[in-house]
């Protein structure tokens, strides 16, 4: 597995990564024996895909359990373990004692890349939780989160979600920052647009998510009325046929759907799997350290490893990049895809 160093730190990530939100099982993505997760974890390890993503959020903590419980039968030093913290969590007696009980979960003493899932605002807290609070200080949080670090709990300070202005407001703060986890497939390219090369601008590692956007971007659905209703809440989709979307826009299922069909054509022109394609697309990335992809089998996680085992042609990429401007352009230069851009949290 190719190791990428993240922006201008130290800090080495493989190119494919597992997410591990589904792990621990629960509503969103349903059972999730811990056999499984325990197999796949060493399965992973074993193949150099030792980077797992997971936060206090996922199932209120179980998917971070979950992992702990995997890790604990391997050798620690060979896991990179990273987890973060909801913005409603970061004033500094919160956060110490939500890091706290992330390494508990975990069952670890420190954690290798803790990052501030959205940035520190109200917006962003709202989605959260209904909890009536005070914004925290940024400068607070973060001078909490260097703290930690000095004290060995934490080894490299992320943040996920930040667009230019709040990236620049965490560098202020002195933290070195080394890494801005944020969306990024052939559906989802709106991060191109400004931050991904500022982030490379300012020697930030960028950690991609959801590269096969929730499983749209493989084969398991033929048309987008077949993806799962938690899994159509972004503005590819039309607010008004699913209630739990909370955009309020039209959607943009048209362009979806025709850049979807033209991505399985040369999908099947060049012999790959829609997945095997896209995950190709998303590692090759310019600036991209690390592109996340949760699974919950073996299987998955072999053919997303197979994936980044021979990199995609630039002209294939090219290809790629021309039948899905089309919906580029329509989505926007937002790139919180679940709110209406009105309300977008990064900025």
């Amino acid at each position: 597995m190719e190791l990428r160093q993240c922006g201008t730190s130290d800090l080495r990530l493989p190119a494919l990564g597992v997410g591990s939100w589904a792990f621990g099982g629960g509503d969103y993505w349903g059972p999730c024996e811990q056999s499984g997760v325990d197999e796949l974890v060493r399965y992973a390890v074993e193949r150099g895909c030792n980077f797992f993503d997971t936060a206090e959020l996922y199932y209120n903590g179980g998917s971070e359990t979950s992992l702990g419980l995997a890790v604990k039968t391997l050798d620690r030093g060979t896991v990179l373990i990273g987890s973060k913290i909801s913005p409603a969590n970061t004033e500094p007696a919160r956060l110490t004692a939500h890091c706290e009980a992330s390494l508990r979960r975990l069952q670890t003493d420190y954690i290798d890349l803790y990052m501030v899932h959205w940035p520190i605002t109200q917006r962003a807290i709202r989605s959260f939780t209904s909890e009536k609070m005070p914004t925290p200080s940024v400068t607070d949080a973060f001078a909490t989160l260097m703290r930690l670090q000095r004290e060995g709990k934490i080894r490299h300070i992320g943040v996920s979600n930040f667009g230019r202005a709040k990236l620049d407001e965490a560098l202020a703060t002195g933290a070195a920052i080394v890494i801005n986890e944020l969306p990024y497939s052939l559906l989802t390219r709106a991060i191109e647009i400004e931050i991904l090369p500022y982030c490379e601008a300012r020697g930030v590692g960028v950690l991609g998510y959801s590269s096969l956007l929730q499983g749209v971007l493989g084969d398991d659905f033929a048309t987008l009325d077949d993806v799962p209703v938690m899994q159509r809440r972004t503005r590819h989709f039309d607010s008004r046929r699913n209630p739990q979307i909370r955009h309020g826009l039209p959607g943009e299922e048209a362009e979806t759907a025709a850049a979807l069909e033209a991505i399985r054509a040369l999908a099947r022109s060049h012999g790959l799997s829609t997945a095997e394609l896209a995950l190709k697309w998303a590692m090759a990335g310019p600036g991209l350290t690390c592109s996340l992809c949760g699974c919950r089998t073996v299987g998955k996680l072999a053919a997303n490893i197979k994936a980044a085992s021979e990199p995609i042609s630039p002209d294939l990429r090219e290809k790629l990049n021309l039948v899905t401007q089309p919906l580029m352009e329509k989505l926007g230069s937002s790139f919180d895809y679940w709110q209406n851009p009105s309300q977008d949290r990064t900025v």
